[in-house]
């Protein structure tokens, strides 16, 4: 018999990729329910070549289920995640409640896969903060061989990490400079549009950002709570895909051919890196996205610091930066024990 799994957020953009990606990887599951707020319920959404009806999250019996999958924001994630875990069923929650918490996993399956084995404290995993899955994958194969002392990051990440309103928005404003009409911010605090905005998330005290807050803490819980992280977080007018420019400062000299080939055998990640401008190679968010891989490019020394390295980071943000890394920590559950098929 298979696993019974649940998407808490079905109608979400996060959510159906959930669904299409439980099916492309042909998850062993024998039932999956689709689940989302009353205003929903009724409403079909896509799991493979099948038509799912979506059920109410208000009345769900969640005792029913083996696994739920969450998207749906972190203050739904603080009421429900307790109450399903609760019921017996296992959460891997795609929203920030649950990261920093010590009793809760927060798990990259490339990168820290047998920290899954703390499910059974909480029942809960927390699935990271878009840039910093991709962050980490990328700089686990150069910390196991030279160790991480201090990572410089700058972010470019697209609408879509806001949501389906966020990606209106920039089609919204688009549209209207093309044709003359007004721009009227909402999701946004500025024009999106042909824009760009060094804010994600709220300010803190420190000037930093919570989302910048979040790569540093992420980062250090996952891979090395020794190394240090800054970060530089802005929205850019682009649909899908994620960037990171990242600059490494290394406790051991790593020459980027050496790093191209660390880089080019780990887990998850796909190595495109040609300085040739007959015949350049790197990656762009376009490329990105509908693919599962991290894609690396122009990796080369930075000569501002000992030992620094400085490589390009793009990864599709729906897909590796949320549904994917969800569905693949569900994958290192089922491997390790703590789901039965």
């Amino acid at each position: 018999m298979g696993l019974k799994v649940a998407v808490f957020g079905a109608t979400g953009a996060v959510g159906k990729e959930m669904l299409t990606i439980l099916a492309e990887r042909m998850f062993p599951a024998e039932t999956v329910y689709a689940l989302a707020t009353r205003k929903s319920v009724g409403r079909e959404v896509s799991y493979g070549d099948k038509t799912l009806k979506v059920k109410d999250v208000e009345t769900f019996d969640y005792s029913s289920v083996d696994l739920v999958l969450m998207s749906a924001g972190g203050e739904p994630s603080k009421v429900w995640a307790p109450k399903i875990a609760a019921a017996g069923a296992i959460v891997i929650d795609n929203s920030s409640a649950w990261r920093m918490d010590p009793d809760v996993p927060l798990v990259v399956p490339e990168v820290n896969p047998e920290t899954v084995d703390g499910v059974k404290k909480k029942n809960i995993i927390a699935n990271p903060n878009c840039s910093t899955i991709q962050t980490v994958v990328a700089l686990k194969p150069i910390h196991d061989r030279a160790k991480i002392k201090r990572a410089s990051v700058a972010t470019y990440q697209s609408v879509s990490g806001g949501g389906q309103e966020a990606m209106d928005e920039l089609w919204t404003q688009t549209r209207a400079i093309y044709v003359n009409d007004p721009i009227e911010p909402s999701v946004f605090p500025k024009q999106i549009a042909f824009n760009v905005i060094p804010k994600i998330d709220d300010f803190m005290e420190d000037g930093s950002t919570k989302e910048e807050w979040k790569m540093t803490v992420e980062t250090k819980k996952i891979l090395d709570p020794s190394i240090k992280l800054f970060a530089t977080c802005a929205r850019v007018p682009v649909f899908v895909g994620h960037c990171v420019a990242a600059h490494l400062e290394l406790e051991e000299a790593l020459e980027p051919d050496e790093a191209r080939n660390l880089l080019r055998e780990a887990p998850g990640l796909m190595l495109i890196d040609r300085a040739d401008d007959d015949d350049p190679a790197f990656v762009t968010p376009v490329e990105s996205v509908g693919e599962f891989a991290t894609f690396v490019s122009r990796v080369r020394n930075d000569p501002t610091v000992e030992n620094g390295l400085a490589m390009w980071i793009v990864s599709d943000n729906l897909r590796k930066g949320a549904a994917l890394n969800a569905v693949q920590i569900a994958e290192t559950l089922l491997n390790r024990g703590h789901l039965r098929a």
